[in-house]
């Protein structure tokens, strides 16, 4: 049983990575676009952007992984599950939107999305772990604001 364990967490491990690297692709195909759109006074530095991605892709990894263990099968374990894996979809889809088609306005959307899937993550894993539910909540609360940020910049640049 560890054993399956072990392998149901590298494969936690090698999505979010692979999460991780291809969102970085797209963020980086933008990059040039990006340093030219006007962006509000507040925008945090592309390094403390990074940073904070960083540790929510950590602190998510460490959730789900919990939720694995900890979470008993059956109808519910399998939303809960697809909801982690929705929300890994449209934090992708974001960086696709928004860096590699620029299209702001649908990033927002999209950005909302991810929030909501994290909204209704967060009570269902509650039931079974506190722990792995209040890991989400700087994710969901980074989303919020990524989302205020997403709708200024859309403000700020439309036509």
């Amino acid at each position: 049983m560890s054993r399956i364990m072990k392998l149901n967490h590298l494969i936690i491990i090698a999505m979010v990575l692979a999460l991780s690297f291809f969102g970085g692709q797209f963020t980086s195909s933008g990059m040039d676009w990006y340093k030219t759109i006007n962006l509000p006074s507040w925008t945090p530095p592309g390094s403390v952007i990074g940073i904070v991605w960083t540790v929510i892709y950590i602190l998510t990894a460490v959730s789900a992984m919990i939720v694995w263990k900890a979470f008993p099968r059956g109808k519910g374990f399998h939303i809960v599950v697809g909801l982690f894996i929705l929300n890994a979809v449209f934090n992708l889809a974001w960086s696709y939107i928004f860096f590699y088609n620029r299209m702001i306005g649908a990033a927002i959307i999209d950005s909302l999305a991810i929030e909501v899937t994290l909204l209704l993550l967060i009570p269902l894993v509650w039931k079974h772990s506190k722990v792995a539910s209040a890991l989400l909540i700087p994710y969901a609360l980074w989303v919020g604001f990524a989302t205020c940020l997403n709708y200024t910049i859309y403000i700020l640049n439309r036509a």
